[in-house]
């Protein structure tokens, strides 16, 4: 009856345009976890501080407070806000443990409304807030819903190219002792599936993103499971196959994943999004090379091939919720130095243009920003002979206390030479230590906020 109850009021705050869902995603280390405890923590705060200057509710003093609310979806685990806290609030400062899988936090926003509408309801009103959290590597998977086995096996075996092909090697050779036509053999299967996953580990390990399925990589609560235990192999696709064979057990796990895994998610999570927010780490890439750079390229398109573009009219809000604001974001900005911040912008821009294209046709308002969720960072200057140049100071992750010009980003996607001429070598720091009493410091959170639900807020 509870659950009933929640569904019905989470439709009347659709229908006031009081309830949105934001989803956060982007590929691994890309920063989710920083950027969702950064904005709720952010937003807790708003009470007590005035560090959102960018976000106009904020600035304007009409945003009376937020609190945190039980979520509506019981079936989703809750972010782990408290226990990222505690992380980054330690004597020692330290990241909070990345998204595994999908989780969900529920933020109620009073505020000071100037619609007329909302007006008359009273003199404050409240936004529900729902901020989601997912891997993703599964939005690489959203494609597969189009494609057959045979399509899915060629196009795995069409980018086995370059580095993918190095470390396809181990792989590969236990697929060449396979007999596709012999009767199944789950033990033989889960050893290739395990060779095959390792291989997908080993390409992000190596800076390469696009990776299928997502899921093998982040499994969530599907961990061993026979579902995730299929490979792409060489077959005749026209050829008759013995429903007891190795292909045909196969054929059947990639179908069930097909329909219980990758179309499960989209039903339950991913239609469910009204906004969304890509976090794109531009630098790891560059410190990879070009193979990684223009990998991560390709990812981020297919990622965008998947979002349901279209305007969020009422009844589109009601019944059928569509992606009607995206946002783009370079995290780590406090990684490079203030003058390079336009940069990093511009070249996020050049990543993300064929999507942009698209989205742009569907009449899609879609913005690129650089921002730091949590600071790990400080600015200034160092001497170089007779001339001041731009500098930031940091903790590296080994605790090593640096002041360093860290570089210059290109503006536009650089040529496979541009590495050959100068290397990249963006350092990783520790977050700024944080007071229990104060927000996290950062940089454009406030800006994120805005544009993802600064129209809500009026």
């Amino acid at each position: 009856m509870k659950n009933i109850q929640q569904e019905v009021n989470d439709f009347l705050h659709r229908s006031m345009d009081s309830h949105v869902r934001i989803a956060v995603t982007g590929l691994s280390r890309a920063g989710k976890t920083a950027f969702i405890t950064s904005l709720v923590n952010q937003l807790l705060h708003t009470s007590t501080h005035s560090q959102l200057p960018l976000f106009s509710a904020s600035r304007d003093k009409r945003l009376v407070g937020a609190k945190r609310e039980p979520q509506s979806n019981m079936m989703v685990p809750r972010f782990a806000y408290d226990e990222a806290m505690v992380q980054l609030q330690g004597e020692q400062p330290n990241w909070p443990e990345p998204t595994r899988d999908v989780s969900e936090i529920r933020l109620a926003l009073k505020y000071k409304p100037t619609k007329k509408t909302k007006k008359l309801f009273g003199s404050t009103a409240t936004l529900n807030l729902d901020i989601i959290d997912y891997p993703g590597e599964w939005l690489l998977d959203l494609p597969l819903l189009d494609m057959d086995f045979p399509t899915w096996c060629q196009s795995q075996f069409t980018a086995l190219k370059g580095l993918r092909l190095e470390l396809a090697k181990s792989w590969l050779e236990k697929l060449d002792a396979l007999d596709l036509t012999a009767e199944a053999s789950e033990s033989q299967l889960a050893e290739i599936a395990q060779s095959y996953t390792q291989y997908l580990h080993d390409c992000k390990e190596n800076g390469l993103h696009w990776v299928q399925p997502g899921r093998f990589v982040l499994p969530g609560e599907l961990e061993g499971a026979p579902v995730l235990q299929f490979f792409p192999c060489r077959f005749d696709a026209g050829a008759k196959t013995d429903k007891h064979s190795n292909l045909a057990m196969l054929k059947a796990r990639y179908q069930e994943y097909q329909t219980k895994v990758v179309k499960a998610f989209y039903k339950h999570h991913f239609s469910t999004f009204d906004r969304q927010i890509v976090l794109v780490d531009c630098l790891q890439p560059l410190n990879a090379g070009y193979e990684s750079f223009m990998d991560m390229r390709d990812a981020l398109d297919q990622i965008m091939h998947s979002f349901r573009y279209g305007r969020s009219s009422l009844l589109k809000r009601l019944f059928a919720p569509r992606i009607d604001k995206i946002l783009f974001a370079a995290t780590k900005a406090d990684h490079v130095s203030p003058d390079q911040h336009p940069n990093l912008v511009s070249l996020l821009q050049q990543m993300v243009h064929p999507a942009w294209q698209t989205a742009s046709f569907e009449n899609i308002e879609m913005s690129c920003i650089s921002m730091a969720s949590i600071q790990a960072t400080q600015t200034g200057f160092i001497a170089q002979g007779d001339k001041s140049i731009p500098a930031i100071q940091g903790t590296t992750m080994d605790g090593q206390s640096i002041t360093v010009y860290p570089g210059e980003v290109p503006r536009k996607l650089p040529s496979a030479a541009y590495w050959q001429q100068q290397g990249f070598e963006f350092t990783a720091f520790k977050p700024l230590p944080s007071h229990q009493d104060e927000p996290l410091p950062h940089i454009r959170i406030d800006k994120a906020l805005e544009l993802l639900i600064g129209d809500k807020l009026k």
